[in-house]
């Protein structure tokens, strides 16, 4: 890869790596934060569809599993 080739283009397109870069920018701070990431990624996006917006406060650093 060269120094001038977007690394998004080996994601299919540049929205998809846009994407890509939310969802491991996601599972690093759930990481940093002390969370298991799948466990936290699985329980947001079970819960996300229920949720009205003035309920989403679900980063990591604030993140409380639904179960706990």
């Amino acid at each position: 890869m060269g120094h001038g080739t977007p690394r998004w283009q080996f994601m299919g397109s540049e929205l998809a790596g846009q994407r890509a870069a939310i969802i491991m920018s996601l599972v690093q701070s759930a990481r940093l934060n002390g969370h298991e990431p799948w466990a936290y990624l699985r329980d947001v996006l079970q819960r996300l569809p229920t949720l009205r917006n003035s309920q989403l406060d679900l980063l990591p650093h604030r993140w409380k599993p639904a179960q706990a």
